[in-house]
């Protein structure tokens, strides 16, 4: 088995000192898609509604050998009347 490094990356770089080790390619997909979740969930709740989490996996050369990236994203449907657009100040020629 070799060892991988989980970076996380949520607007600043956190980076993995200790990492896990992993069998090959998919382990590490496994493992990258088990983290995000979990990370994510910790943090969604206190940073809006417009959000990207992503994992950048590091090999023991410390060369990234894969990355995935949770998006979450929410906005508000039909509890209010959209906004009326302002009245432009342009004159219409004619």
């Amino acid at each position: 088995m070799a060892r991988y490094f989980f970076d996380f990356y949520d607007g600043a770089m956190h980076r993995d000192s200790i990492g896990f080790d992993c069998s090959g390619h998919e382990s590490v997909r496994t493992e990258a898609m088990r983290a995000l979740p979990e990370i994510a969930r910790e943090r969604v709740y206190k940073d809006g509604d417009e959000q990207a989490y992503t994992v950048v996996v590091r090999n023991e050369r410390n060369l990234t050998v894969y990355t995935a990236t949770l998006t979450f994203t929410g906005f508000w449907i039909g509890e209010e009347e959209p906004p009326t657009p302002e009245p432009s100040d342009q004159s219409i020629p004619g």
